[in-house]
């Protein structure tokens, strides 16, 4: 602890600002999710304690950084969760819509204190009003007798005794912490006496009443676990602050012989310790924008290992013995810290994940709907940039299958399905791309019906269109099959901003659907926007950059094993197989390069499913290049994912393979059409 003298420092607690909008999100979103968990009619007492805790953590810092009406909200859900933990109130399924509901209104109030944002006054006095309500009539929600909602004992039975030393720093005051509020909120879990220290006051003209000179001995008698007291002190004090003694009671006689009573049945443990100072000592908050910087520096850091490494290449292997070794160890130096830098950015798409309970909830109540949500590698990792920039898209999708593919449960019934619909959320890693899936088990999109939107907006379609043509048409701007228009989704209203948002990150969407029994789309993204492995080629004088995860194989082919195909071109036959063959000479009308397929070399790559063979002239190295966005510095290529920097400074394209199958696909066609 710093020692304070002469007069009090100047704080500049908005400097903190921003952690605290930080942790008043994270209190937000742990409150969602117990209160989206919790049964209502046999509530956990530990999940109870865990809301309160986080209600109570959002009100200490919001009147810690000025932020009085953070603390108004806070303080009526604190009084009513903590008469339904001590088992005054019973828990209710309208008491947890109207937590939920006070959620809502102190994410409105930190978006406005943090961005800005507008607040509604009249949303905040109607939480507010309700309850203020609630608490006022606590006989109609009186816990029965025989299901004690707080799951402990009152402090005659099972009670322990604490002796608490309290030292407070001595600026304790100038941030807005009143001792006596702390005092009442521990005479909440119990009795408690309190004695002030004053033997270590200055003598009055010494005296800086803006300071605090005593210290505190508190005796508290309670059935609360020590974390939960602790849990009080937690904007005040650090743990040097504090010293906790437990105290026997004195002996009662024979009684106090007997032995203890057993712990009431169902009733939760007490947890030892929750671990959040040891989780906090190993770890610290790094701003974004500082990763981003060591990410860019290190990109650059393998452009120059790159470089060098050409450089070395030239070089005689045994005159310069120690300096291959040198740059050997440097190349393996660097892999090493750029991933270790990248882990930095990766974060658990649960991030994403844990907004859609409380949207399934509350969208599937609107419409009628029975809809269970199912989460599936939610711990899955991608880049944060990812993170933030697929809310959007996913709640399109997660809206669309609610209020459009999920059918109502009398319909359901009918169609012999269970009433309740469901809706999954699978994420997983492949390679080096992360691939989402949104499934349900509705009605499936409907051919006929696509069809006949798409030939009233003037759309050319006909019946040779197959089935993944046909869904792609929902992708079109403004496209949609309903029949009505809602103010909660249409399957096709929003769905080309998907579309365009996903291939803006470098990714893809495909769907997959069957009449009666439900739809996939598949999100394909990169599982980084900033580094990956790739193996350079060579096509007459340039290069291009292939992504490693998207190869196959790859192969010399004889004569024999190129066939022509009208109407698809030229194929490679391969083991039983005929894939397309793309000669990238050809897609982009590169001159000198090697013409006939058998005088280059193939690779074969999986283009979302599809195995498709590159031609090329010859394969240079495989490496890790720096993507950069030809978007921001050029213009779009198609066919391409961006560009890197080569070690000679060269710029080279790295190969969207799906993308190149689709331009070459379309080419064919315009071919076909011309003969």
């Amino acid at each position: 602890m710093t020692a304070v003298t002469g007069t009090t420092p100047t704080i500049d607690i908005s400097s903190f600002g921003l952690v605290f909008f930080e942790e008043c999100a994270e209190h937000l979103a742990e409150m969602e999710r117990l209160l989206l968990a919790i049964d209502p009619g046999n509530p956990d007492r530990e999940e109870l304690n865990a809301i309160f805790r986080s209600a109570h953590s959002i009100k200490g810092g919001g009147g810690i950084f000025g932020f009085g009406d953070m603390t108004v909200v806070t303080h009526e859900l604190e009084s009513l969760l903590d008469r339904v933990r001590g088992g005054e109130m019973g828990l209710t399924r309208p008491m947890v819509d109207l937590f939920l509901q006070a959620t809502d209104v102190i994410a409105m109030q930190l978006a406005g204190h943090r961005d800005g944002a507008p607040v509604d006054r009249d949303a905040i006095d109607r939480v507010c009003g309700a309850l203020r309500g609630l608490i006022a009539e606590p006989a109609a929600h009186a816990a029965p007798p025989a299901a004690t909602v707080c799951g402990g004992a009152p402090p005659s039975a099972g009670a322990k005794r604490y002796r608490i030393d309290f030292t407070p720093s001595p600026d304790i005051f100038c941030r807005g912490i009143r001792i006596e509020n702390l005092f009442d909120e521990l005479a909440g879990l119990g009795g408690v006496t309190v004695r002030a220290d004053v033997a270590g006051a200055p003598e009055i003209p010494d005296l800086d009443p803006e300071l605090c000179h005593c210290r505190w001995e508190l005796q508290l008698e309670t059935a609360a676990p020590e974390s939960e007291i602790r849990d009080i002190f937690e904007f005040v004090a650090d743990d040097s602050d504090l010293t906790f003694t437990a105290v026997d009671f004195p002996p009662a006689g024979p009684a106090s012989a007997a032995e203890e009573p057993a712990p009431r049945q169902g009733a939760a443990p007490a947890p030892e310790n929750r671990g959040g100072r040891e989780q906090a000592e190993g770890s610290i908050r790094v701003g974004v924008g500082k990763v981003d910087q060591i990410i860019n520096q290190v990109g650059e850091l393998v452009i120059t290992q790159a470089m060098l490494a050409q450089l070395g290449a030239v070089l005689d292997p045994v005159q310069f013995a120690d300096l291959h070794r040198g740059l050997q160890q440097l190349s393996r130096n660097t892999r090493d810290l750029q991933e270790s830098v990248m882990s930095m950015r990766l974060v658990p798409i649960s991030l994403v994940f844990s907004r859609f309970p409380r949207l399934v909830r509350d969208l599937a109540a609107k419409l009628g709907k029975e809809v269970e949500l199912r989460l599936v590698g939610e711990t899955t990792e991608l880049d944060k940039g990812l993170v933030e920039k697929l809310a959007d898209p996913l709640t399109h999708l997660v809206r669309n299958a609610l209020d459009h593919a999920i059918e109502p449960p009398a319909a359901r019934i009918a169609a012999g399905k269970p009433a309740a619909g469901t809706v999954t959320l699978r994420a997983s890693q492949i390679g080096g791309k992360i691939v989402i899936d949104v499934m349900d088990d509705g009605a499936g999109l409907q051919r006929e019906k696509i069809l006949k939107k798409a030939a009233e907006r003037g759309i050319a379609v006909g019946d040779a269109l197959t089935d993944d043509e046909v869904w792609q048409l929902i992708f079109a701007p403004g496209f949609s099959t309903a029949e009505t228009v809602t103010d909660v989704s249409g399957r096709g209203v929003g769905m080309d901003v998907v579309l365009r948002n996903v291939q803006a990150l470098g990714g893809r969407v495909g769907i997959a659907s069957e009449t009666g029994r439900g739809t996939r789309i598949t999100l394909s993204l990169p599982l980084t926007l900033a580094i990956l492995d790739g193996l350079a080629v060579a096509v007459g004088r340039e290069k291009f950059i292939i992504p490693i995860n998207a190869i196959v194989e790859s192969l010399q082919p004889q004569a024999g094993d190129i066939r022509t195909v009208n109407g698809t071109g030229r194929v490679l036959q391969m083991r039983g197989e005929y894939l397309p063959l793309i000669p990238l000479h050809e897609l982009f009308a590169i001159d000198g390069a090697a013409e006939r397929p058998e005088a280059g070399v193939l690779v074969v790559v999986d283009a979302e499913g599809d195995r498709v063979a590159l031609q090329v002239d010859a394969l240079v190295d495989e490496q890790q290049v720096v993507i950069k966005s030809l978007e921001e510095n050029y213009r779009k290529v198609p066919g391409s994912a961006g560009a890197t920097i080569m070690g000679d400074g060269r710029v080279a394209l790295i190969l969207d393979v799906g993308e190149i199958t689709a331009l070459w696909r379309g080419k064919s066609r315009e071919r076909a059409a011309r003969a």
